[in-house]
């Protein structure tokens, strides 16, 4: 993708802005995926959610990708045209910087390996909070976006989807534990 759109829209600014915008997309996409691949898996027991859970971990990789070629995009348009990159708040450098750091975590730690050396607990951890934040991220990017343009309306709809259907797995998993019975309700 990265080199088709570069191929189609050239390496100057404007095809870089391109790859950039193109990158996030993908990304976001991917991303919603890894999301929410165990949260479908438990609302709809298909072979397409069974396949998602299977290869969420692929899923979450090929974002990290993906939102590599979109940080190699961002560099090189703030090496090559700095003065476009002067818009940039400092918040949206901080808050994609960290945002990086975690992309960075959970794609180094996205094996049985580090599952073992972290702990099940602190690697989870790092990896809901991680998700939580990129999550985070990509709805304060694409919901102010689609209230001005209905371009990014999809996108928008992707972002809440994907927390809607976490919520609804919760609120699910929730019911189904209160409506079952504890240990120390058992033999009362």
């Amino acid at each position: 993708m990265t080199l088709a759109v570069l191929a189609a829209a050239g390496t100057g600014v404007d095809g870089v802005r391109m790859l950039i915008r193109a990158t996030a997309r993908s990304s976001l996409v991917l991303f919603s995926l890894a999301f929410t691949a165990s949260s479908l898996r438990q609302l709809a027991r298909t072979p397409a959610t069974a396949w998602l859970l299977r290869n969420r971990r692929y899923l979450g990789l090929s974002f990290a990708v993906s939102h590599a070629l979109h940080l190699v995009g961002i560099v090189a348009l703030a090496v090559r045209w700095p003065e476009e990159m002067a818009r940039t708040s400092a918040t949206t450098v901080i808050g994609g910087g960290i945002g990086y750091v975690f992309v960075a975590a959970m794609a180094a730690t996205s094996n049985d390996r580090a599952v073992a050396a972290l702990g099940r607990e602190r690697w989870r951890l790092l990896h809901l909070a991680g998700s939580w934040l990129l999550w985070g991220i990509f709805a304060s990017s694409y919901l102010p976006r689609a209230v001005r343009s209905p371009a990014y309306l999809p996108l928008a709809l992707l972002a809440l989807a994907a927390v809607g259907v976490r919520a609804a797995a919760w609120l699910q998993g929730s019911a189904m534990r209160r409506r079952s019975p504890t240990s120390s309700s058992v033999g009362q």
